[in-house]
C-alpha cells in the first residue's frame, strides 16, 4: 500500500565591473568532471574545466551515443553524473545505471527492488553525487542509497521517511563527512476522499559512512487534525513545505541554502523560503519567505474545488514554491545567494544577513499551477546568471548582472519551435516551454526545451549556436530503441570532458511506443 500510494503521487505530478569570480567555489574536479547535480558546492551549474566545446567549436556537437530506458509511464528525471569516464544515472524504471561515458556500455546495474522488496521498485528523480568511490542519491520511496562506484555494491540504505508518500526529487549534496537531502511528497495529489494532509517536508543530514541521520530540520510544524473536509474525509493542518530542489553549502561559512514549497493544507512553517541553516547543526541562521501565503493541492485545479482549496477565495491557492536550487555567487564585494521562483521571480539576498539586495519578476505569474516561472535552476559563470521560465508565452532565457539584476540579454524560445522537426507532429504536446535547469561551461550556455530541440546559446549574447532535435527514434547502444521528447527537467545538460549528457522524455511526454533516453553528443 505505501509503494501504490508513493507510485500514484509521483505519476500524478507529473556585467559586471562589480562581480569577482570566487575561486573557492568549485568542488575539486578532475579533468572536467561533474560528480554533483549542483557542478559544484554552491550550485553554479558552470563547468570551468571544460576547454574542448567552446563557441569556436560547438557547431561540430554531433550526437555519440543513445541509452534507452525500457518503456515506463515514469519520466526521466535523473541528471547523470560523470566522473573517471563513468556516467551514473537512475533511469525511468527504477534501475540505477553506471555507463561508459565514452561509450555508453554499461558497467553495472543496480535495481532499487533489491533493496527493500515488499516496498516495490524505488523510482530515482533526484542526481546523484559521486565522491570518495561512493555514488549517493534517493528514491521515490524515501530510500537514501550509497553505493560503491566501481561494482554498484550497496555500502548503505536507508529508508528516511515515515511518511508513506515522502519521496526524493532532492539530489543529495557531499559536504564534511556528510550528505544533505530534501524531502518531499506528493501527498496534495490525493483526491477527496483522502485524509489530506500529514507530511511535512524536511532536509537532513546524513552521516555519509553509515546513513545515520545527524539532524533533521522540519520545515511546518506537526500537523494536527482540524476537522473533516465536505467528503468526510479527516482534515489536517498545517502540512507540506515540501524541499523539492538541491541544497548548496557556502564552505567559508559552513551555511546551507535550500528552498521550501508551498503548504499543502493550513498557512504555517516555512512554507515557499529561501533557508539558511548551519550546516553541522541544522539551526536555522535566516529565513527568507518570499510569498505571504500559499496553500495549495491538486483538487485546486478541480471542478467544484472550493471546499478542498481554501486558498481560491482569497487568492492564496497559487503553488508559487521554490522548486529551484540556489546559486551562490560574489557581488559588489559580497557573498550573495540567489534563488528562483515558480511565480517568475528570481531574488537575491546578502548571505550573511537575509537582507534583500534584488528582485527580478521574469515572467509573468500563473495563479494555481506556478508553472510559469523558474523551476528547476539557474547557473552562474562568474560573470552573468543565467535564467529560463517555463511555459511564459513563450519560455525565456534571460543573462543577468549578478550585482543589482540589470538584464544583459533575453531570448525567447524560438517560435518555430513546434512547427519545425519531430514536435510538428505533436501539436498539443509541443510547447515553446523551458523545463530544464541551466547549465554553462566556459562562453556558453546549455537550455533544452519541451518542443524536444536541445539548444546552445552563445553566453555573450544569447545567439543560439547549436541546435538538436530528439524527437525520434534512436537506436540504443543497449539494444533497445527509444524515443525523444522534452527535454528533462528535474536537471539539466551535464557538460564533462568534452561531452554533452542529456536526458529525454519529460512531462507532456510526446506518444511513443518505446522508452526515453540518455543522449550523449561529442566532437
Amino acid at each position: 500500500m505505501r509503494y501504490l500510494h508513493r507510485f500514484a503521487a509521483i505519476a500524478a505530478l507529473v556585467p559586471l565591473l562589480a562581480v569577482t569570480a570566487d575561486p573557492a567555489a568549485a568542488v575539486p574536479r578532475g579533468s572536467g568532471d561533474w560528480p554533483t547535480w549542483q557542478g559544484d558546492l554552491r550550485g553554479s551549474r558552470h563547468n570551468p574545466d571544460e576547454r574542448r566545446i567552446t563557441p569556436a567549436t560547438v557547431g561540430s556537437l554531433k550526437l555519440k551515443w543513445a541509452f534507452a530506458y525500457p518503456d515506463s509511464e515514469m519520466p526521466a528525471k535523473s541528471q547523470p553524473a560523470v566522473v573517471d569516464g563513468v556516467v551514473y544515472v537512475g533511469g525511468p524504471d527504477g534501475v540505477f545505471y553506471a555507463l561508459d561515458a565514452r561509450t555508453g556500455a554499461t558497467r553495472w546495474t543496480f535495481a532499487t527492488s533489491s533493496v527493500d522488496p515488499a516496498a516495490g521498485v524505488g523510482f530515482v528523480l533526484d542526481g546523484p553525487t559521486v565522491v570518495d568511490g561512493r555514488v549517493f542519491f534517493g528514491d521515490s520511496r524515501g530510500y537514501v542509497y550509497a553505493l560503491d562506484a566501481r561494482t554498484g555494491r550497496v555500502r548503505w540504505a536507508r529508508d528516511t521517511e515515515t511518511h508513506p508518500a515522502g519521496i526524493h526529487t532532492s539530489s543529495p549534496l557531499h559536504y564534511d563527512g556528510k550528505i544533505y537531502i530534501g524531502a518531499s511528497s506528493g501527498e496534495n495529489t490525493g483526491g477527496a476522499d483522502y485524509p489530506c494532509c500529514t507530511f511535512r517536508g524536511h532536509i537532513d543530514a546524513l552521516d555519509a559512512r553509515t546513513g545515520a541521520v545527524v539532524w533533521r530540520y522540519y520545515t511546518v510544524p506537526e500537523p494536527r487534525r482540524v476537522g473533516t473536509w465536505p467528503s468526510g474525509a479527516a482534515r489536517f493542518e498545517p502540512s507540506g513545505a515540501g524541499v523539492w530542489s538541491s541544497p548548496v553549502i557556502d564552505p567559508r561559512t559552513g551555511t546551507l541554502y535550500v528552498g521550501t514549497g508551498q503548504n499543502y493544507t493550513g498557512s504555517a512553517g516555512d512554507f515557499d523560503s529561501l533557508l539558511a541553516l548551519d550546516a553541522r547543526t541544522g539551526a536555522a541562521r535566516w529565513k527568507q519567505q518570499v510569498t505571504d501565503a500559499d496553500t495549495w493541492r491538486a483538487l485546486c485545479n478541480e471542478p467544484d474545488a472550493a471546499g478542498y482549496c481554501p486558498g481560491l477565495a482569497d487568492g492564496t491557492a497559487l503553488d508559487y514554491d521554490i522548486g529551484a536550487t540556489p546559486n551562490l555567487f560574489r557581488a559588489g564585494g559580497r557573498t550573495m545567494v540567489g534563488v528562483g521562483q515558480k511565480s517568475g521571480v528570481y531574488h537575491v539576498f546578502d548571505a550573511a544577513t537575509g537582507a534583500v539586495s534584488w528582485r527580478r519578476q521574469l515572467s509573468e505569474p500563473f495563479p494555481s499551477g506556478g508553472i510559469s516561472g523558474i523551476q528547476w535552476g539557474s547557473s552562474y559563470d562568474g560573470q552573468r546568471l543565467y535564467v529560463a521560465t517555463w511555459f511564459a508565452d513563450p519560455g525565456t532565457l534571460f543573462a543577468l548582472n549578478p550585482a543589482d539584476g540589470a538584464l544583459l540579454w533575453q531570448t525567447p524560445n524560438p517560435a518555430d519551435g513546434c512547427t519545425t522537426g519531430g514536435s510538428a507532429a505533436f501539436p498539443d504536446v509541443c510547447a515553446l516551454a523551458h523545463t530544464p535547469a541551466v547549465t554553462t561551461s566556459p562562453g556558453l550556455v546549455y537550455e533544452g526545451s519541451q518542443d524536444g530541440k536541445m539548444r546552445i546559446y552563445s553566453a555573450r549574447t544569447g545567439e543560439v549556436r547549436w541546435q538538436f532535435d530528439t524527437v525520434r527514434e534512436f537506436a540504443g547502444v543497449n539494444g533497445l530503441t527509444g524515443f525523444g521528447g522534452g527535454v528533462s527537467g528535474n536537471g539539466g545538460a551535464v557538460v564533462s570532458n568534452g561531452m554533452v549528457y542529456v536526458q529525454v522524455g519529460y512531462y507532456p511526454t510526446y506518444a511513443s511506443p518505446h522508452g526515453h533516453v540518455l543522449l550523449a553528443f561529442g566532437l
